[in-house]
């Protein structure tokens, strides 16, 4: 009886998290699947009777609409850009942390964490006014030095490059700190029998300690590529997908068109096409990582 208590236990006190998974993320992860095969709206919401099976349409439909092709291109082009520049700039901030003899080098850790818990709001109301065309204190900058100003989020490309540069600048602060922690983990006899064999500080850490931060360096890629490819508040905010949809991410066109255009069915649809690009990406990566760890054996 007690062998059965015991056995028991560990579940009891799974049971509480496993329930709220259960509830908030399962079940409606299969009630947004059905309702991506229907015509779902508000008038559904009011009159279940309303609503209408349509197989694949949604599917059909999203995959020829111009603005969810062009937002899969403006997605694509934040993680190319977003995803390298988080990874490098943590891991550069992390190493000049950990090795860094001066004292202000302690600061820098809350400096640079600090804006992973900033509001996004009050962040963008900031950058909003750095970017300003007119008087924004970038262009302001730049007049010093007799630059032209720079159409900052009125250039479509431009306009993505300005919210890549505020998603990295919210971004790198926590990565940082998980590679910082993986640094601090790495056993000192490693740096002490390297110096005794005359290695030098650069060598140390391109022999040691990158290396042995690759599974740190496989999680933070992999959060941060799912970060990117849901990339929503900084677009929504700072240009609401403008100009001319350059800066609509896949997110927020899935956001505009079940919150704003109430076409929850076809919004249904466009968050399963990502949910499965999600999908494959980081099964590709896992497989890729299981690949080079099986090489390094």
């Amino acid at each position: 009886m007690k062998k059965s208590r015991t056995l028991k236990a560990p579940y009891l006190f799974i049971a509480p998290a496993l329930l709220l998974l259960l509830l908030f993320s399962i079940i409606p992860i299969f009630v947004a699947f059905f309702i991506s095969f229907t015509d779902m709206s508000l008038v559904g919401l009011a009159d279940w009777s309303k609503i209408n099976f349509v197989s694949f349409d949604n599917y059909q439909e999203i995959i020829s609409d111009p603005v969810f092709l062009k937002s899969i291109q403006n997605t694509i082009f934040y993680v190319v850009l977003g995803v390298p520049l988080v990874i490098v700039m943590s891991l550069g901030l992390a190493l000049m942390i950990n090795f860094g003899k001066n004292k202000i080098f302690s600061a820098f850790r809350m400096i640079f964490y600090t804006p992973a818990i900033t509001n996004v709001v009050a962040v963008a109301v900031v950058f909003s006014y750095l970017y300003n065309p007119s008087f924004g204190f970038l262009n302001y900058l730049l007049s010093l030095v007799h630059l032209p100003a720079v159409p900052w989020l009125t250039d479509p490309t431009i306009a993505k490059i300005s919210l890549i540069i505020l998603g990295v600048w919210r971004a790198v602060g926590a990565n940082m700190l998980i590679f910082l922690a993986a640094i601090q983990g790495i056993p000192k006899e490693l740096y002490e029998a390297a110096s005794l064999d005359g290695a030098s500080k650069k060598a140390q850490i391109f022999y040691i300690t990158i290396p042995s931060l690759r599974f740190s360096t496989f999680f933070v890629t992999v959060t941060t590529l799912i970060g990117w490819l849901q990339f929503f508040e900084e677009p929504f905010v700072m240009t609401n997908g403008g100009p001319l949809d350059s800066t609509t991410s896949v997110a927020l066109f899935i956001y505009r068109n079940g919150f704003q255009f109430s076409k929850f069915g076809y919004a249904a649809a466009g968050s399963f096409i990502l949910f499965a690009v999600i999908i494959l990406v980081t099964l590709f990566q896992f497989r890729m990582q299981k690949r080079n760890f099986e090489n390094q054996l």
